[in-house]
């Protein structure tokens, strides 16, 4: 069943042991609620993963709306999942920032361009699956190289907190990271599942209090107050003109004033370099192997083989990514964080999601928010990545384990620990003309091509990975 709902119930009361299935709902009021809490649940990771981009955070909370009834079309209502922003693809994302001028128009064209490109192989890799069986995936990317790819999207991202984030306010960063450490642990259920939201909101709140109270921080600011090497203002950051430190205000509400409350945000279309599509494809193996263990979690969740839908949700994904990067927004993949609010609730209805996803169009229609989501400072998104990049690289280290990963055999030891230093470095290696492959691109490749080597010399057929949920 795509769209429709038979009630379960009376609409108001779940007995103990009983879940509301994904063709079934509640009363409409109570499904707006569960959609609302679903919108929650999306919210925080959805608008800081593409500030921390440089992507307009109003389009990509708006079209995962868009994204997300489509992949619940495409899967025929099968697998009630949210489809939010990705985070694998954020050291692609600054890669190509770097090779095609920082944040401007024209780098923006093209990191979307790159990331549509990686949505349409996404696409091809979920009929691929659809067609020929999840065990061809696995033949290609073993659990090893998987966790590695993983791992390194995670690790591979600790230069830009280390070298743009935390500078800009480091007792910011600092306080950020432990409120959102306190939350996430101190608070169970809901409230603990949102803890980067409450890190961040509360990290921007102080942000504005030292403001009016301590007066401005002084620090660098990405492509702010250029000088050269004399001294002199100059025009674009580079090699030789560089941002340099001056006192500023932490918050910024000059763009938020001027937004209007009402109106469609800043849609942009996108440029296509085989440079920058190289940069992000890594990150197609990561959101395959996380639509693949999201869509077991769900199935295991609700009882029901889901393994038929896996390529469906794999393409599904991969066609939101591309429609959402057409028009400038951001990549998407199916949230864990909402995969928690069935566990939570029972509530498995994709009325909810349907809801969700009309409520998330609805707030991408006001510029305002949007203009105050990217007020946030630089020290507070310092406290927050922190987190997030260290647990995506932790998720590596979690399939390793769930898939009992023998480092004791150079074949998996030796490429995935070149890899993740490669990646981690950011290691630069120049090919040839104007392309060089560096950091997580350079990882992965060196992960797949060095696992497959040597598991031919050893004579070896790869480990398939098991059935559990990732």
């Amino acid at each position: 069943m795509v769209v429709g709902w038979t009630k379960h119930g009376d609409g108001r009361h779940l007995a103990p042991g009983e879940v509301v299935r994904p063709d079934e709902r509640l009363s409409w009021p109570r499904m707006v609620g569960f959609g609302a809490q679903h919108v929650i649940a999306m919210f925080g990771a959805t608008f800081v993963f593409p500030l921390v981009m440089g992507l307009d955070p109003n389009v990509a909370v708006m079209m995962s709306g868009v994204a997300t009834i489509l992949f619940l079309l495409i899967v025929k209502g099968k697998v009630p999942s949210y489809l939010g922003t990705s985070a694998s693809f954020v050291g692609g994302v600054f890669a190509i920032r770097a090779a095609a001028g920082g944040d401007t128009a024209g780098a923006d064209a093209v990191v979307t361009g790159a990331i549509l490109v990686a949505g349409f192989m996404l696409a091809l890799a979920g009929l691929a699956i659809h067609f020929l069986g999840v065990d061809v995936i696995h033949r290609v990317f073993p659990p090893v190289v998987t966790g590695a790819v993983v791992m390194l999207i995670g690790f591979g991202l600790a230069f830009v907190v280390a070298d743009v984030y935390w500078p800009q306010d480091h007792w910011m960063a600092l306080v950020t990271m432990v409120i959102t450490f306190v939350v996430i642990v101190a608070f169970k259920g809901f409230i603990g599942r949102v803890g980067v939201l409450i890190g961040l909101v509360s990290g921007f709140v102080l942000s504005w209090v030292l403001d009016l109270t301590a007066g401005p921080v002084t620090s660098v600011l990405p492509g702010a107050n250029l000088r050269d090497a004399a001294g002199a203002a100059c025009p674009a950051e580079g090699t030789y003109c560089v941002a340099t430190a001056f006192p500023h205000d932490r918050v910024s509400f000059d763009a938020v004033s001027s937004a209007p409350w009402f109106g469609l945000p800043s849609f942009h279309a996108p440029d296509f370099k085989t440079s920058a599509v190289l940069l992000v494809l890594p990150a197609v193996i990561a959101l395959i192997a996380e639509n693949i263990g999201h869509v077991k979690a769900v199935g295991e969740m609700t009882g029901t083989d889901l393994d038929p839908y896996v390529g469906r949700a794999v393409t599904a994904d991969g066609v939101a990514t591309v429609l959402t990067s057409a028009v400038g927004g951001s990549p998407t993949t199916t949230y864990a964080e909402n995969i928690g609010v069935m566990a939570a609730t029972k509530v498995y209805s994709t009325a909810a999601y349907y809801i969700a996803g009309v409520i998330a169009i609805l707030f991408g229609l006001c510029p305002k928010f949007g203009a105050l989501v990217a007020a946030t400072p630089g020290g507070v998104l310092g406290g927050v990545t922190v987190i997030l990049y260290g647990m995506i690289g932790l998720l590596g280290a979690k399939i390793w384990i769930e898939n009992k990963v023998d480092f004791a055999d150079p074949v998996n030891m030796v490429p995935t620990g070149a890899g993740i230093i490669l990646a981690i470095g950011p290691v630069s290696h120049f090919i040839g003309g104007d392309f060089t492959l560096e950091g997580i691109a350079l990882g992965t490749i060196v992960v797949l091509g060095g696992y497959h080597l040597l598991r031919a010399i050893a004579g070896r057929t790869p480990v398939p990975a098991r059935s559990e949920a990732g």
